[in-house]
Parts: structure tokens; sequence; C-alpha cells
């Protein structure tokens, strides 16, 4: 089934295009064979974590460590009840940023304690423990990463999986991850440089980085990057029936301010409004699939964010209207781009004497989710953004030549 994937696309997207063109009885005939095409297509991929048969002999007999939140699907099941009804030995949960349960906010502080079904003590790796400690991992003989990714390198999963190999590797422990598609499976944007490595950015890739979990675990090992010559004893369960470019919905939110993949798809080029005092949507019910600020007042569009519980409960401009774009229609960018923040930033220039400081409310934020100074610099410089990504294209070509030794999936 698997080698007609190709094939299935290729009509999807025939379908598609001659949709509009029909009276209402065939596209409701073209409706269903839509629906049937996308039902094929989910029956024939399996996540890692749905290849039982693979990771069950990996682990038995084993204690076991997981790295899982809400993403971790087996089927309908968390992957957690799953091992657990097989009589797998969990030892232990770690959580990462969100929480095990995926609805801790943005940056909230995550905490210990223990799962009420299984009973199974549950560890955060978010706040001041962001990587294992020796002690937490001594009765653990191997670690099992299941997260869903959204292929952004400021998206902070991939910062859990740094940390967890990292320890693993001193501490002699087993990392098996579990791999999943990746839904913004782009390669473009700035490459992170060593000045601005942080949490929201630990490893010299691209905003869009262009790799599943799996390829990335892969990738960390193979280029060193755990440092002091360590590597991490590391098996990657792979994903069935997916290919590089094959389109991906997530079965569930990846994380609270990413309801759908609107959001998905706009969350690398929105992202860096973070660092300024543009207004991405959160606490409303459509975080990044808008932007604006009480200032932009030109726009009719606007928005209130308001505290919203496992969402934001202090939004930026909380309780204020804010005025700016509606993107849930617009056809998503294939990647990375600075259009919507250039075009905030243009009209903060036509209100404001200083719009360095009245925009760029926090610059170092900002220069830490690019990974460099240069983009804030360039805008700052009127540059467009043509110009801008002219600065990023020579390490963005070094970095998709090191990226293709780590595929593990073909590229369409």
């Amino acid at each position: 089934m698997f080698n007609h994937i190709p094939m299935i696309c290729t009509i999807f997207h025939f379908i598609y295009a001659i949709y509009f063109m029909l009276d209402m009885k065939l596209k409701i005939f073209l409706f269903s064979c839509i629906w049937l095409v996308t039902a094929i297509q989910a029956a024939a991929l399996r996540t890692g974590a749905e290849r039982l048969d693979v990771l069950l002999p990996l682990i038995e007999g084993k204690r076991v460590s997981l790295v899982v939140n809400q993403t971790s699907l087996c089927g309908g099941a968390h992957l957690l009840d799953t091992l657990y009804s097989r009589g797998v030995k969990i030892v232990q949960i770690f959580a990462p940023e969100h929480g095990f349960r995926g609805d801790a906010d943005a940056g909230a502080t995550v905490k210990n304690g223990r799962d009420s079904k299984t009973g199974i003590p549950i560890t955060s790796l978010y706040g001041k423990n962001k990587k294992p400690q020796p002690a937490q991992l001594a009765e653990t003989d191997a670690v099992v990463f299941d997260i869903q990714d959204v292929g952004a390198r400021f998206y902070t999963y991939i910062s859990t999986l740094y940390y967890v190999m990292q320890a693993c590797a001193e501490q002699g422990k087993e990392v098996v991850v579990l791999d999943r598609p990746n839904p913004c499976d782009y390669v473009d944007g700035p490459v992170l440089k060593p000045a601005y490595k942080s949490f929201v950015g630990m490893l010299p890739i691209p905003v869009v980085h262009g790799c599943t979990v799996g390829e990335m675990a892969q990738m960390i090992n193979g280029e060193g990057w755990l440092g002091a010559g360590l590597t991490c004893p590391l098996t990657v369960v792979s994903v069935e029936g997916w290919k590089h470019g094959q389109p991906y919905s997530l079965p569930v939110k990846p994380s609270p301010n990413l309801p759908n993949d609107q959001a998905i798809a706009l969350y690398p080029s929105l992202c860096p409004f973070e660092g300024t005092s543009v207004s991405i949507g959160r606490g409303t019910p459509y975080p990044f699939q808008v932007y604006g600020s009480p200032q932009m007042k030109v726009f009719s569009f606007r928005f209130m964010p308001r505290p919203t519980k496992g969402s934001d409960m202090n939004p930026l401009h909380k309780n204020t209207y804010c005025y700016g774009r509606d993107l849930r229609g617009v056809s998503a960018p294939k990647g990375f781009s600075l259009r919507y923040v250039l075009d905030a930033y243009r009209h903060y220039r036509s209100f404001t004497d200083n719009p360095e400081k009245s925009f760029f409310t926090r610059p170092r934020w900002f220069d830490l989710l690019m990974g460099t100074n240069q983009v804030r610099l360039d805008i700052l410089k009127g540059k467009t953004e043509e110009e801008i990504r002219a600065a990023w294209q020579e390490d963005l070509n070094r970095y998709r030549e090191m990226r293709g030794k780590y595929l593990l999936y073909e590229e369409e």
C-alpha cells in the first residue's frame, strides 16, 4: 500500500484543482473521493509509537522512563496507558513545557507530581530542572521520547530532546525516539549563531529545520553537539508511510496556543512578534493566526486578548483591543517569512518617532528567537525581506547539505 502514496497525493491535488469548476452533484461526489483518499493516507501511516512490534522488544525487561505529553498517542490511547497495560516497567514520566497533559501556559512552571491513573511519578523538565539529573536516571535503563514537534527551532521540545540525550550520554542510558511526521516540513530562516544559544534555540539550525525528531536526534549525535565527545546510545523507531513534503495534520494540538493546522503553519513566521509590542493572539480563540496592537488603529480588524486558563493567563495587551490583520483565511508561507513582522514595523514607523523602542520592546528576546541580531538590525536599517534573507543563505545552504546525512525518509 505504501508504494501507492505518491500516486494518491497526485490524485488528491488533481481533484482539488478541478473541484470549483463542477456542479453541486459532482462536488459532493468529489468531496467523498477526497475523504476516501485522506482516509487511505491516514491508514497507511504508522507513527513510531504505533509500531509496537518494533518498540516492545527494544524495552523488554528494562526499567523505562517516558518523555511524553498529550501528543504521545498510540492509536487512540496514550502511550503511557498502552505500555502500562502491556506490563512494561515504567518507573517515571518526564514532562516538558506545558506539562504531561499539555495544559500549562507557555513559560509556566511545570510541577512534579504523580499520574492519577497509574500512580507513576511525574518529573518536570521545564523551569529550573530542564535536564534530567543523575539521581533521576539512577533507576532507569532506557528513556523513551515520544513528543510531536512542529518543525521550528524555537519550539522547545527539541531543546528537551537535547538535554535528555546529553544526560543519558553522561549516565550511559539508552534513548529510544518514537518518530512522528513534521507538519511544517521546510528548511528556511537564519541559522542560529553560538552567541544566541538558549532554551528557545539550543542547536545551530535554521528557524524551520526540515527534520523529524528522530532525524534531529541523529543529527545531534552525528554532529557532536552533546559536547565533551559524548554520544548518546540511540535508537529511532521510524514512521511508516510518510515522506518529507507529504502533508500531515496533527490529531491533537501540540500545545495550548497551536490549536490547528493554520496556527502551526504560521507559527514560525509569527513567533518573532513575541519580542515586540505586537500581540499574536494569545488569550484569544485564534492564537498564532492574527497579529495586532492597540497602536495600529489603521486596521479595521480587531481582537481583545483575555486571560485564558491553559493558554495564557496574562497575555500581552490584556483586556485591550488590538488592531491588525486576521490570517485565518490566508495561505500560510511555505517555510519562514518576515512579511508580517516587516508589515507591522512599517506601520509603527508611520505613527511613532522612535519605532525601534516602541516596536522592539524585548530586543534580546527577538534576537534569541531569530538566533542572531542580524535580522533585527537589518529591519532597523530599512532593508527588504529579500535583502535580509540574502545574509543567511550561505549558512542555510551548508545546513541543507549537512541535513541530508541524517534523513530517514525520502523527499517528494
